[in-house]
């Protein structure tokens, strides 16, 4: 039997978090939350994540920043975004450095599965 995969949950706002993770425990994966991508990066957790699902806009560091210290490092991590300010310019950049997602909120859970999906798939193939 094989481990679930660990979606690492960055988002300052913790009922969003926690409605994340329990969603993402509801299919049978790990979650792991963080109140920041500074967090989130001093963890013991980013060899384990298969997927990381941020916040764009967080106190600190953003989401996009997050995403570019992760390609840097050449983690290999798709990263789903979501963001109560979905703005165009903001969704090309994310996607053109690889996002797998960029979600409005209030958001589908059915959606945050859909790009999950997805994401798992490419951390499956990179790994």
């Amino acid at each position: 039997m094989s481990i679930p995969p660990i979606i690492s949950i960055v988002d300052d706002d913790e009922s969003v978090r926690v409605a994340i993770s329990s969603l993402v425990r509801s299919l049978g994966l790990r979650a792991l939350t963080f109140a920041s991508a500074e967090a989130f990066l001093a963890s013991s957790m980013l060899q384990e994540t298969a997927c990381v699902i941020s916040d764009i806009q967080m106190p600190g560091m953003s989401g996009l920043d997050l995403q570019k210290v992760l390609l840097d490092r050449d983690a290999g991590i798709p990263v789903i975004f979501i963001t109560a300010f979905p703005e165009d310019a903001v969704r090309r950049r994310a996607k053109a450095a690889g996002a797998v997602g960029f979600l409005g909120k209030p958001f589908d859970g059915q959606a945050i599965i859909e790009h999950l999906d997805v994401a798992l798939q490419q951390s499956a193939l990179a790994h």
